[in-house]
């Protein structure tokens, strides 16, 4: 049989290494259930070098306060929100911090408008609940239900755009730390560990805001955008090295001055103004985040090796750029264009990527 691999692996698998050696030390106290102490969490999230010498890679570029304020809140009873406009690593850093204190990630819920309150509570083998009512054999634990009683932490995705009234049944598992199951008499109580960390985007269509009875179960903590272009560029290219070394290099190398275009073109669009500050722009309905920066230069990477462009080529560039900007076509093809005349042509050393945009422009 052809050995397969997975395109993805969790968390705790692809740092598994970094994990066991920061596990391995003699740490500061941490609390029950716990795989790391805090301390240990920080520099698995933020970097550094464990004691035996190995080094642990930087998972999160942001404020080193912002993910100190996280771990002090997954201490305590109350859940963490991790809010944001696409791109800020909330789900990156939610992963982590799932990995670094429970050892396991993969207690998720991806939330959408259809996911239902047995997603968030248990649901039934309905097979078995016809055949013999309802038992435990019958019952179908969420992920939730499954983080309490192995006090681990469980992770929900987009916490927003789950219906209002669903979002609610996370109230008595947060405020008692129980999961009740009526049909059966019982109640499942949370294991110490437990806890949650939902994300949210606070910039997109779709979105139901939270109860107030239910944000007063959560610490809030903003996930801000890169400060300045130079962090940004740092973020990007790291991230997109990672990701050719996952793939083994296969991808043609893209330098870094070209990198920083593309970043300078999702930076300028996204605040409505020219990295100097001289030009006001109009901003198209895309989000041009800084995960969308990466995703847009690791394909282009791939699309150039696989199709034999040379490594100057700048259509595969132009190719992916057009299609992160380009959502609405009659609103923000306009609106690049504008942007391609008032800036991009004329910038020194820019004139092949407003040569290679523009036939593209033209051609749509």
């Amino acid at each position: 049989m052809k050995k397969t691999s997975n395109i993805r692996a969790h968390a705790e698998e692809q740092y598994g290494k970094e994990l066991t050696a920061l596990k391995k030390e003699k740490s500061t106290p941490k609390p029950d259930n716990w795989v790391l102490s805090p301390q240990q969490v920080s520099t698995y999230i933020l970097g550094g070098k464990a004691k035996d010498g190995t080094e642990i890679e930087p998972k999160y570029f942001g404020q080193k306060r912002l993910v100190e304020l996280a771990i002090a809140t997954l201490i305590t009873d109350r859940a963490l929100l991790l809010i944001g406009v696409p791109g800020t690593a909330k789900t990156w850093l939610s992963e982590h911090l799932a990995a670094a204190i429970s050892g396991d990630s993969t207690q998720l819920i991806q939330g959408t408008s259809g996911t239902g309150e047995d997603a968030i509570r248990y649901g039934w083998n309905y097979a078995k609940l016809l055949q013999d009512g309802p038992s435990e054999e019958a019952l179908v634990p969420s992920p939730i239900m499954r983080a309490m009683q192995a006090g681990r932490i469980a992770r929900i995705e987009e916490l927003t755009r789950i219906p209002s009234d669903v979002q609610d049944a996370l109230i008595t598992v947060l405020s008692e730390k129980i999961l009740p199951v009526a049909e059966l008499g019982v109640e499942i109580r949370a294991q110490a560990g437990f806890n949650i960390i939902a994300t949210a985007n606070d910039r997109d269509k779709g979105i139901h805001e939270l109860s107030s009875a239910l944000q007063r179960r959560f610490n809030t903590v903003k996930l801000p955008l890169p400060a300045s272009l130079e962090e940004e560029l740092d973020i990007v290219s790291y991230r997109v090295q990672k990701l050719s070394k996952l793939k083994k290099g296969k991808g043609t190398k893209i330098g870094l001055e070209e990198i920083k275009k593309l970043i300078t073109v999702f930076r300028e669009l996204r605040s409505g103004r020219s990295e100097d500050g001289e030009i006001k722009l109009k901003s198209p309905s895309s989000t041009l985040s800084t995960a969308e920066a990466i995703s847009a230069i690791h394909s282009t990477q791939s699309m150039a090796y696989y199709f034999e462009h040379r490594a100057d080529d700048p259509l595969p560039m132009a190719e992916h750029l057009v299609g992160a900007v380009v959502k609405d076509a009659r609103q923000d093809l306009k609106i690049f264009e504008e942007y391609l005349e008032t800036v991009v042509k004329k910038r020194k050393g820019w004139e092949r990527l407003y040569e290679a945009c523009k036939s593209l422009v033209n051609a749509s």
